[in-house]
């Protein structure tokens, strides 16, 4: 059985060293990224395959991880980002039997992050983008980020949506005052990024993104970052005014997939199959943050009580429908952004 990671992460040097060139404006997070993890995220070879193999995994998907280039200058945010899909594109190219990639895109400038999807897309042949959750102050649903969202459509490649910190107001509101460690793990790995990306997936259904592109498709990892298992009582937001095309849960049922991004948890498995359906699930490790140990990939999803043909699906084949379609190369494609 053929098993595609989605939620893998690659963070090659010329990105560390502008992380720690701008530390000033980054998050705390890029220290971890730059000390911790750095061999792991840097390797693509000895490390990372032997990691792969043990896992059982066959294909990984890299990205960057948080926080990406969201806290970059606009026209910083647009160099990294470029030369990021390059060196990703470079790193596919010398293993395209183990590797896959999405995108970086410089959303501190929306417009120009439409045309990076565009030449990621059609040029570099990347299966799309992942995204940081908000820039700043601006959620995911701002006005600003429709571009964005108007070429994920056109192209027909997916969004995955990725935890960054929550605000720093937040963090001291709701993530202070425990301990140090504690404090820090409360707003990271344990609740506060799962929280924060959930919200934003819940802004963009709210607002009507999905209604003004209702073939947008979106990645949430995590088992669907908190939300999806309360879908029973955000359907209250049914009633409140919001003039939205559909009800609420079928947005999360028609526009997101779901991956456990290292949760491995046979009664959220099924939970999230109960709710959505194995079409609108697929696979993540979230490495090196999270691993699956010996064989875990394929021992996770050979445990479930699920069919053979659903732990295909699964494991490789909701993926594969799903870019499947990806619109690159074609004169229609071009037409589609003349206005960027």
């Amino acid at each position: 059985m053929k098993i595609i990671a989605l939620e893998e992460h690659f963070v090659p040097p010329q990105v560390r060293k502008a992380w720690e060139a701008t530390a000033t404006i980054q998050d705390f997070t890029v220290s971890m990224n730059g000390h911790q993890y750095a061999r792991q995220l840097e390797d693509l070879k000895d490390i990372r395959i032997q990691a792969m193999n043990d896992a059982g995994i066959d294909v990984q998907v890299l990205s960057l991880p948080s926080p990406g280039v969201q806290n970059f200058k606009p026209a910083d945010s647009i160099a990294v980002a470029r030369d990021f899909n390059d060196i990703l594109t470079g790193a596919i190219a010398n293993r395209p039997d183990r590797f896959d990639g999405f995108a970086t895109l410089p959303v501190p400038s929306p417009i120009a992050a439409a045309k990076e999807l565009q030449r990621a897309v059609q040029d570099l042949g990347l299966k799309g983008a992942l995204l940081n959750g908000r820039v700043h102050e601006r959620n995911m649903d701002h006005p600003d980020f429709n571009p964005i969202y108007e070429a994920a459509e056109a192209l027909h490649v997916p969004l995955y949506i990725h935890p960054q910190l929550p605000p720093s107001g937040v963090r001291d509101a709701y993530y202070s005052g425990i301990g140090q460690i504690a404090d820090i793990m409360l707003s990271m790995g344990a609740i506060g990024w799962h929280y924060e990306t959930g919200i934003q997936l819940l802004r963009m259904v709210l607002t009507g993104v999905f209604d003004r592109y209702p073939n947008l498709q979106v990645i949430v990892g995590h088992w669907g970052e908190v939300v999806l298992f309360y879908l029973d009582r955000i359907a209250q937001l049914n009633h409140a005014g919001l003039k939205l095309e559909r009800p609420i849960a079928d947005y999360f049922k028609q526009n997101v997939y779901y991956t456990p991004s290292g949760i491995f948890s046979q009664h959220y498995f099924s939970r999230t199959i109960e709710i959505v359906g194995v079409e609108r699930m697929m696979f993540s490790q979230d490495w090196p943050y999270q691993s699956c140990g010996e064989k875990g990939a394929r021992t996770f999803l050979a445990q479930a009580s699920i069919s053979q043909a659903e732990q295909e699906a699964i494991a490789h084949g909701n993926w594969e429908r799903l870019v499947s379609g990806i619109w690159r190369n074609t004169a229609a494609g071009d037409r589609r952004f003349r206005k960027l």
